[in-house]
């Protein structure tokens, strides 16, 4: 754990762990992080911190049901496991943290999932979302990663790597993730047109040697929106531009968070 305040959030039945860094919803705006498919709390390292000192914003996270310490998942998920992050659990945990103002910032899976809520509900708290590696459709790519994920987590060490972040829930969080993007049923999940109903600016990272993706995701979302589109393509950088390029994600994020801010008259007010 690095800094800020560990706490706990329950969701219906559900608790999940969180970690907020920086200043509450009262006092300046909240960026929100929502995780990769394998992804929690912990998986995000220390860039949180660098993302709420570069912008002056509070920073909130949060483990889903099935990852991290948060509470385990009764599996298979369902093939709308994502649809049902959107509208059934992120608003309320928005109206739990008093989530007043700020952006959705999601990695490949909480990038679709900061995709479908935005194109979907007309929160008029959210100012802007910026999106790393996101998924809008399936690839042949992904299918093939994702496959060869289910290799090296049965045969490989990918279990080990992943039981350090996730412990008890390790199983819980592959399977869930794993199972549902290989179902057949899956090659026609497609949210592009969520993408047309987005109504605040967008900020894409992408890297050009990302197992999961490629530019295609980039040319689907200026193909498919009326907001505006920006997109920083980082040479070199995976599935995980926050970790594989951290200051040149930072940099992108950063200036996109500090131009919404003063958009909308937060510069000044906090310390931008």
């Amino acid at each position: 754990m690095t800094g800020g305040r560990a706490d706990r959030i329950t969701v219906g039945t559900t608790s999940l762990e969180t970690r907020w860094i920086g200043p509450g919803p009262r006092e300046a705006p909240t960026i929100v992080m929502l995780h990769e498919g394998l992804g929690c709390v912990e998986r995000w390292r220390d860039w949180p911190d660098r993302l709420a000192a570069a912008t002056g914003t509070g920073v909130f996270l949060y483990s889903r049901a099935g990852y991290g310490g948060s509470d385990p998942i009764a599996l298979p998920r369902p093939l709308s496991y994502l649809h049902d992050e959107a509208f059934d659990v992120l608003p309320r945990v928005l109206n739990l943290i008093g989530f007043e103002k700020g952006l959705l910032l999601g990695h490949s899976d909480g990038a679709s999932i900061a995709t479908i809520y935005t194109g979907g509900v007309a929160d008029f708290r959210i100012r802007g979302l910026a999106l790393l590696a996101p998924h809008f459709f399936v690839e042949d790519v992904a299918i093939r990663s994702i496959a060869q994920a289910r290799e090296d987590f049965a045969a490989g060490d990918l279990r080990g790597r992943l039981a350090k972040y996730h412990g008890a829930n390790v199983d819980c969080a592959f399977e869930g993730w794993n199972r549902a993007w290989l179902d057949p049923g899956f090659r026609r999940w497609d949210i592009r047109d969520s993408i047309g109903y987005i109504r605040v600016p967008m900020l894409i990272v992408q890297g050009t040697d990302d197992e999961y993706g490629t530019v295609a995701q980039i040319e689907a979302a200026r193909g498919e929106a009326y907001c505006p589109v920006d997109a920083t393509v980082i040479p070199g950088a995976g599935h995980s531009p926050h970790l594989d390029a951290p200051a040149e994600t930072l940099a992108a994020v950063a200036e996109f968070v500090s131009t919404l801010l003063t958009t909308f008259g937060e510069g000044e007010r906090h310390g931008r």
